[in-house]
């Protein structure tokens, strides 16, 4: 305080908190204007001082830096936090990507680059620079503020660009360095990987099946994410007590996740329950899970897989699908997405692809995009398809390879469409279930 008097001091808020005594003793100095140097224990009454300085006048502007989180629990516990720091300056996690951006990361880039002593950068190579900033920003439209990140990678390329032996770092040189990291932190989704080959993990990847589908997942371990597939299952059954979601029962599946298969109820009741009762009993589980899910991304695929359980009406196992819905059928945007189509496009480039693989995103998540080349390079042959949704009946489509149908004037479907058959069924078990109602109140 004393070094800073009459100019600045800029304090780490987290590193403030740490320390006993001192953000009262920084309040304090700050409401009375002078820095008083005095025991840190004299609040208990212990005074280890046995000659007390002069009092210092102090005229200085603090500023704290830290996280959000660190700002609202202040905000929150302290009543004089915001009289006494009345200026917040919020920073995105994004930069805008335009013209301006663009070449202004080009110029830090360049200039890293040649203070570090690394090899020039070549143009291929600040464009996969860019292109991996947009990635972990996971938008087209932005960079990530997290240049550091960036800043490390030209470190690792230089490494390669050296042994080699080359004049320029090139973009083979930042792809090794980014290769060489994900392989550091790719111990985890190997194993899984591993385990979905050999068949201790059951994912399908071929054929037909009902009542099943592949969903997409994101993990994040430590400072890594990484995406896996995982396999949904439905079981409809005569009855009246709802949608039964196992993971909840098992207090697995988190607050989110639960709105998600709770949101399907509604969904049934809107598009197909207008003119009779919604009785059904059903289970939906994700299979092979051992620990908390959270998140909604995974109701579209929840709710495809219910209604082919519910109709008979199988579902392609090369498909994986995420996304989450709102009760009128509209798919919404999800997190993580390049990520588990990544996930899901490494057990099928394992086994083999053919062609007919593919993942299923919202059409919110397509400005999303920012994928691997390899996965770039299949889809342009042909051997990978990546389908963008705006609705169930779509994703329904796509799934069963059969017509969704369209409501006609007199508010019916087609007899031969999926939705036909969801209605004809969900009517057969409410009148199954008002008989049973029947015999009760008879008896």
């Amino acid at each position: 305080m004393h070094k800073a008097n009459g100019g600045y001091l800029i304090l780490d808020a987290e590193k403030l908190l740490n320390y006993p005594f001192v953000w009262e003793g920084l309040k304090r100095a700050l409401q009375s204007g002078r820095i008083e140097i005095e025991s840190p224990y004299s609040d208990l009454g212990i005074n280890t001082i046995t000659l007390k300085p002069e009092v210092i006048p102090l005229n200085v502007k603090v500023i704290l830096v830290g996280s959000r989180d660190i700002y609202y629990l202040l905000e929150e516990l302290d009543d004089e936090f915001n009289e006494m720091f009345k200026i917040l300056a919020d920073f995105d996690s994004y930069i805008p990507r335009n013209g301006e951006s663009m070449q202004r990361f080009i110029l830090l880039m360049i200039k890293q680059a040649a203070d570090s002593g690394a090899k020039p950068l070549t143009r291929a190579a600040i464009e996969c620079l860019i292109e991996h900033s947009c990635r972990l920003a996971e938008n087209q439209h932005h960079f990530s503020a997290r240049i550091k990140d960036s800043l490390e990678i030209i470190a690792e390329a230089n490494l390669f660009c050296r042994r080699d032996d080359r004049p320029v770092c090139d973009r083979p040189h930042i792809e090794q360095a980014l290769a060489a990291r994900e392989h550091r932190n790719g111990r985890l989704p190997e194993n899984i990987l591993e385990e979905m080959l050999v068949g201790t993990i059951l994912i399908d990847t071929e054929g037909d099946a009902i009542g099943k589908v592949n969903g997409l997942t994101v993990m994040e371990v430590g400072g890594s994410s990484f995406g896996a597939p995982v396999r949904i299952t439905a079981s409809v059954y005569p009855g009246s007590r709802g949608i039964v979601d196992v993971e909840r029962e098992v207090e697995l599946g988190q607050a989110i996740h639960s709105k998600g298969v709770m949101i399907l109820t509604g969904y049934l009741g809107h598009t197909y329950a207008q003119l009779f009762p919604l009785a059904i009993s059903a289970s939906i589980a994700i299979e092979q899970s051992y620990g908390y899910i959270d998140g909604d991304s995974a109701s579209l695929a929840e709710l495809c897989c219910l209604i082919s359980a519910l109709t008979r009406i199988p579902i392609k196992q090369t498909f994986a699908v995420t996304g989450s819905i709102n009760q009128y059928g509209e798919v919404q945007a999800v997190g993580g997405v390049n990520e588990k189509i990544e996930g899901f496009f490494r057990l099928c480039q394992a086994r083999g692809l053919n062609g007919q693989h593919a993942a299923i995103i919202p059409t919110a998540n397509k400005r999303n995009l920012m994928l691997k080349q390899e996965v770039i390079d299949a889809v342009a042959k042909g051997l990978f398809a990546v389908y963008a949704v705006s609705s169930v009946d779509e994703t329904l489509e796509l799934l069963t390879g059969e017509s969704a149908g369209v409501l006609d004037s007199e508010g019916m479907y087609p007899e031969d469409s999926i939705n036909f058959k969801a209605i004809s069924r969900l009517k057969e078990i409410s009148d199954m279930a008002g008989d049973e109602d029947d015999k009760e109140e008879g008896a």
